[in-house]
């Protein structure tokens, strides 16, 4: 029987795996812990905003966002029932100039240690919008 500290390490131990994918660019790692029918919702109307449907899909949105040479802090990790928030700041400068300074929740549905849903929430949705679009 699963208890809720046994739930909440998991949901934890995920997202800080999902995150530590990332910032290494182990795109492998990354897809490994993705469910084959995940999902990833963003807002806005950027080059990433918009569903990611799949797991290539989610790891080729990752690799595009990493390729923008992006910044990310940790700031929390948040566990809920289905799966855990990473309470992030990202930070980046375009070749052209243009800054990217944003926080934002990037929430992980969780089931059976795999990543089903990842919704992301942001502060500067226009901000992440125009960085995210060729000039």
């Amino acid at each position: 029987m699963s208890t809720s500290a046994d739930t909440s390490s998991t949901a934890s131990e995920i997202a800080e795996r999902f995150l530590a994918a990332f910032r290494t660019r182990d795109w492998e790692a990354l897809h490994r812990l993705l469910a084959d029918d995940i999902t990833w919702t963003m807002p806005g109307a950027g080059a990433i905003s918009g569903t990611a449907r799949g797991a290539d899909a989610v790891v080729e949105r990752a690799r595009h966002i990493a390729s923008r040479g992006l910044h990310t802090e940790l700031l929390h990790v948040l566990v809920g029932a289905h799966g855990a928030a990473l309470s992030l700041r990202n930070t980046a400068t375009a070749a052209d100039g243009r800054r990217l300074d944003e926080h934002l929740a990037t929430v992980l549905t969780t089931h059976r240690g795999r990543v089903t849903a990842i919704d992301s929430y942001l502060s500067d949705v226009d901000g992440m919008s125009a960085f995210f679009t060729t000039p």
